[in-house]
């Protein structure tokens, strides 16, 4: 581990020499690149100085104990000895966690997905529960969001599709990815019998232009008239956008604005979204032991999560969590479920490393 430190050390001082030389500025990407290594660097860096201080703090206590012959300092060094060695063991958890390799893409935006699936209205009502949630839950974490499409049913909302922006968006968000099940008693239950639904959420990096760029050689853009409700003015015109990636056939199609520009930019970023998605799932195959050691990314067929209303009980199944504060979590209190996520998967990473 004091290897992993001393290098890490040497890395962070590397890098800020790099980045006191002012030709560098003239190279953005390269730039961004090297100042996000140095930031995920410092807090390790800072814990590990604040280690070798208690570290040196205990040495010097021992020492007095071994030469002082003083009742009163070596009592006062006693009284240290016991305070540092109590905190020595907490910075080295904290110094272990540090270490644990980061998830490149924890630092990223995300274009979050939410579809209907099984149990007709009452999924498409749960869809725009879920929405709420989630963006009450983005304005206490300061992120932003930006609608892309929307489809809306009878009861509730079939599809939303937004972007989310901030900082490490995917690191608090890249465990909701899979299905979601609600359990209670719709609004269009005359009965009061208690139903099953499910919803899928998908959660996907938006990835930068210096480290994906479509080819558009491998895109065809088709263009027709939207659908929607008789008389509107997005029908008049042929400003539906239907994009299809040809080496896999994916397709991403939305008609939400009345510019074919704005539409084709839309569809555009949810396939570059997607396609990167899949290209990082592919290189994580290789992987395969350690993802196996983590929560997952989600799985788009994992069942997840159960939200039963009648108990107040949400149960995240792949971790085993039982909250019983349904009322507050479905308003927007997601963050204990989500630190239980992290904390689970650290962990998990944790023991692997030592494995």
């Amino acid at each position: 581990m004091f290897n992993k430190l001393e290098g890490a050390v040497r890395r962070f001082e590397v890098l800020t020499e790099r980045l006191a030389d002012p030709t560098l500025y003239d190279r953005p990407a390269e730039f961004k690149k090297i100042n996000e290594e140095r930031s995920h660097l410092e807090p390790i860096v800072l814990a590990f100085q604040e280690y070798q201080k208690t570290k040196n703090d205990i040495d010097e206590a021992k020492e007095i104990l071994k030469e002082e012959s003083d009742a009163e300092l070596r009592e006062m060094a006693k009284a240290e000895l016991r305070d540092k060695e109590k905190e020595i063991d907490g910075m080295e958890d904290h110094l272990k966690l540090l270490l644990i390799p980061k998830d490149p893409l924890d630092g990223k935006d995300v274009i979050v997905e939410i579809r209907a699936g099984a149990g007709g209205d009452e999924a498409s009502i749960f869809v725009g529960d879920v929405n709420r949630m989630y963006q009450n839950y983005f304005k206490t974490l300061g992120f932003r969001t930006e609608l892309i499409s929307i489809s809306e049913g009878d009861e509730g909302i079939k599809e939303i599709i937004y972007s989310v922006a901030g900082e490490n968006v995917y690191s608090k968000l890249k465990f909701e990815s899979g299905v979601h099940r609600v359990q209670r008693v719709p609004k269009t239950e005359s009965q009061g019998r208690v139903h099953t639904s499910t919803i899928t959420v998908a959660v996907l990096a938006e990835p930068d232009e210096v480290e994906f760029e479509l080819d558009m050689n491998d895109v065809r853009i088709d263009v027709y008239r939207a659908g929607g409700h008789g008389g509107q003015s997005v029908n008049t015109t042929d400003s539906a956008v239907r994009v299809t990636y040809l080496p896999t056939g994916q397709q991403v199609a939305i008609q939400d604005e009345k510019s074919q520009i704005k539409n084709k930019a839309k569809a555009l970023k949810i396939l570059r979204s997607r396609i990167y998605d899949r290209l990082v799932e592919e290189a994580h195959q290789e992987e395969a032991a350690e993802r196996r050691s983590q929560v997952g990314r989600g799985d788009r067929s994992e069942r997840i999560r159960t939200y039963n209303f009648p108990q107040g009980r949400l149960t995240d199944h792949r971790i085993g969590l039982t909250l019983y504060s349904l009322d507050k979590i479905i308003e927007g209190d997601l963050q204990p479920v989500v630190d239980a996520l992290i904390a689970h998967n650290q962990a998990e990473l944790l023991k692997g490393e030592q494995d």
